[in-house]
């Protein structure tokens, strides 16, 4: 470097230095100086520039960012509150589906133990014959009209294993609760052929689902007298021994009151 050239040209001379030879050795060395601190300044300056538009473009980048995540916020907030809103919509909309097609099955009924073998061209007409000699005449003195009658609507079992239920479609309401009403008070007693038999109202998958949460609870109000009955579609309803109703909102309210009654 400059500065060097003049150390080292100022050690050659071991002699006295005038004062002539002394100012032009300190000006060449200001001049060596001010040139290096020149060059590295503009490298210096170059490279903040680099940096200083290196952070411009990020800075940049950074508020594009900023601006398209509160754009895209903006519209999730405005899709969840039109999911919710769709949300609500289904939830009526099932729940009108699920009482209609409730409505549409009222006049139903399911026959289960009826074996695979029992079948006919006429099914209406011969499974309302089946249907005397499993009530009795005392209940059902001549065969019900039966609108519609077909056996469940999934694949025929194989031989040994529980055959499908029956699904009859009574004509007429009444003769549908009463065969209803009669198979509850006979629940167990049923049979056809030798076979136990066992009737039920045709409920929708839904309301089965409903129903199904209070099996656990059912068999022990029945034990300790409480004669519980799962009113449409899945309200419980039970009577103590005084006679009063009482109304237990789910299977945990139920399992919370039979703790209270050993």
């Amino acid at each position: 470097m400059a500065t060097g050239n003049l150390r080292h040209e100022a050690k050659k001379d071991d002699g006295p230095v005038d004062g002539a030879t002394m100012a032009r050795l300190m000006d060449e060395l200001k001049l060596a100086f001010t040139t290096e601190f020149r060059t590295f300044a503009a490298s210096l300056e170059s490279r903040l520039d680099g940096i200083q538009l290196a952070v411009t473009d990020h800075t940049q980048r950074l508020a594009s960012v900023e601006d398209g995540l509160n754009t895209w916020s903006g519209r999730m907030v405005e899709l969840e509150a039109r999911c919710t809103a769709q949300d609500e919509v289904i939830g009526k909309l099932k729940t009108k589906l699920t009482d209609v097609e409730s409505r549409s099955r009222r006049s139903n009924i399911r026959i289960l133990g009826l074996d695979e073998s029992l079948h006919s061209d006429h099914p209406s007409v011969f499974f309302a014959e089946i249907l005397v000699e499993i009530m009795g005449k005392d209940v059902l003195p001549e065969p019900p009209e039966l609108d519609r009658c077909h056996r469940m609507l999934i694949p025929k079992p194989a031989p040994g294993s529980r055959p499908r239920a029956v699904i009859a479609r009574l004509h007429r309401y009444r003769i549908k609760e009463t065969i209803i009403l009669e198979a509850r008070k006979r629940r167990g007693k049923l049979t056809y052929k030798g076979k136990p038999i066992l009737i039920f109202e045709d409920y929708c998958p839904e309301v089965v689902e409903q129903r199904v949460r209070y099996r656990d609870v059912m068999g022990p109000l029945y034990q300790r007298g409480f004669k519980p009955s799962l009113q449409f579609p899945a309200r419980l309803v039970i009577r103590t021994k005084d006679g009063t109703r009482m109304h237990l909102p789910s299977p945990k309210d139920t399992e919370d009151f039979l703790k209270t009654r050993p």
